[in-house]
């Protein structure tokens, strides 16, 4: 039998653990620089001016070379949210912020439908005006089948899944397919 001080300590052991996971989650350290980045931020330590410059403009040159080469890939935070977004709806590792981050995580769309297609089963396949297809998953049958031009609103749902909802009315899950 369990000394009874271990019956007290034991439980007080896992919440202790357990919440430490979300600090400890949330304090992870950023991905590293590339090392072009650093080489170029170090040039502003130099203290004489024409060596300073001299590295930059080495650096500069190094930098130019490693993009022409597509060893390096620019930016900014718009590009990143736009790559999100056409990405919405499939599933990714974490890439350690290459999009921008999680604080910027999408959680809903509104697009337009292109096209419509029902499958045998009476399940609609849309396909949407950035190309995105999205298939049904579930047997919820709409009032009013979809046309092309409508807006849809999708958003994150449970176990992979979408929540989409034409024009307003009923919803019906989800997948992305393409």
């Amino acid at each position: 039998m369990p000394h009874p001080s271990f019956r007290l300590v034991a439980p007080l052991a896992v919440f202790a653990v357990v919440a430490g996971v979300p600090a400890a989650a949330k304090d992870k350290a950023p991905p590293p620089l590339p090392a072009q980045i650093q080489e170029l931020y170090a040039c502003r330590d130099i203290g004489d001016a024409a060596a300073r410059l001299a590295c930059f403009d080495r650096e500069v040159g190094e930098l130019k070379a490693a993009d022409q080469a597509k060893e390096i890939v620019f930016t900014d935070k718009e590009t990143a949210k736009k790559t999100r977004r056409g990405l919405f709806g499939f599933s990714f590792p974490k890439l350690g912020g290459i999009f921008g981050g999680d604080e910027d995580e999408i959680k809903e769309i509104e697009t337009t439908i292109r096209s419509v297609s029902m499958d045998r089963s009476g399940k609609y396949m849309l396909v949407m005006e950035d190309d995105a297809v999205w298939v049904q998953i579930d047997t919820t049958r709409l009032p009013r089948q979809p046309k092309p031009g409508q807006k849809v609103k999708i958003k994150t749902a449970t176990m992979g899944s979408y929540f989409a909802t034409v024009d307003g009315g009923r919803t019906i899950r989800m997948k992305r397919d393409r």
